[in-house]
């Protein structure tokens, strides 16, 4: 849920804010009126999600980096690569 909070306001109850931003809530900080500004939850970092998903069973991984595949395609000789057809589409 987001919430428009004016500055004034935010001073006077950042304690309260805070609380609500711990609980997963956003707010759009305004002055007089406009939009100047976000207070957001603070995410998980990828590592944290990722050891998330491994103890859950949802994925597995080693902890080692992916080897490089095989191509999926190869051009022929002589023959345009994707590439240059869409290039030559765009002029």
């Amino acid at each position: 849920m987001e919430r428009r909070v004016g500055i004034r306001e935010l001073k006077a109850q950042l304690s309260t804010c805070i609380r609500a931003v711990k609980e997963g809530h956003t707010f759009v900080i305004t002055e007089r009126g406009r939009a100047v500004g976000r207070i957001i939850p603070v995410g998980e970092s990828l590592n944290e999600r990722m050891d998330a998903l491994v103890r859950s069973g949802v994925v597995s991984w080693n902890g080692k980096k992916l080897k490089a595949g095989r191509p999926a395609a190869k051009v022929k000789a002589g023959s345009k690569t994707l590439g240059e057809i869409v290039s030559e589409d765009r002029d």
